[in-house]
């Protein structure tokens, strides 16, 4: 666009992306620790859940992986669950790519390794208010992204040292915390058809499928079904 300013990516633009995170670090930190119980819970080592918080780093996404998680977990049906909630940050990426243009190759990708929904809703506010500095969406994401992995640790510890989690209702907070994902996403009348389709689809699937497919199955099917609705 003409008159448009340049993209930079600058150490200060980290800084103010870092520190105007900050509002947000502390719901990430809560919910990372309520990762790390769940993930205790489950049975997962701390490496394992900590590792899951780096590379995954999602809390839909490792919610939903926790669900199909067991001793001998089936490892197709939990990847496929992870790419098809996180197929979303090809948006996010997508959105972004005019800002980052200014940036070299390894910014780019260490600022998409760190993007998360929190810093990439704030960095878009930015962009959109005229700000041009890509090392604000670096600086957001790490401030997003270290109290999530710090808080996994925290819950991790906590959830480990509780010799029996049903004595707390620890043993129904995954129940608790997907239903209040669910509240949290809904928009109204028009989310009903494709979560009557999902619940069906689990349904079906849990029972005639093993593993944790109907998890996939569910998502394909309110997706299609969102779909459809959209192009009405």
């Amino acid at each position: 666009m003409s008159g448009e300013a340049p993209t930079t990516f600058t150490p200060a633009g980290v800084r103010r992306g870092f520190l105007q995170a900050q509002p947000l670090a502390p719901g990430a930190f809560i919910y990372g620790m309520v990762f790390g119980v769940l993930a205790s819970e489950r049975g997962l080592a701390w490496l394992e859940a900590l590792l899951m918080s780096v590379f995954v780093y999602s809390g839909s996404a490792q919610l939903a992986a926790l669900q199909g998680w067991s001793n001998s977990p089936a490892i197709a049906p939990l990847v496929a669950t992870v790419l098809l909630i996180n197929a979303r940050y090809v948006l996010y990426s997508a959105s972004i790519q005019p800002w980052l243009s200014g940036a070299t190759r390894p910014q780019a990708l260490g600022t998409l390794f760190f993007l998360g929904d929190g810093n990439w809703a704030l960095a878009m506010r930015e962009y959109h208010a005229g700000y041009r500095d890509a090392g604000f969406v670096l600086g957001s994401g790490v401030a997003m992204a270290l109290p999530w992995v710090l808080g996994t640790l925290g819950g991790h510890v906590l959830g480990h040292s509780v010799p029996n989690p049903a004595t707390f209702g620890l043993d129904f907070m995954l129940v608790a915390f997907a239903a209040a994902i669910g509240v949290g996403v809904w928009r109204g009348k028009g989310d009903i058809a494709p979560a009557l389709v999902a619940v069906l689809a689990a349904l079906v699937l849990h029972r005639w499928v093993p593993g944790g497919w109907y998890i996939v199955g569910a998502g394909l099917a309110a997706g299609l079904v969102g779909a459809m609705r959209h192009e009405d």
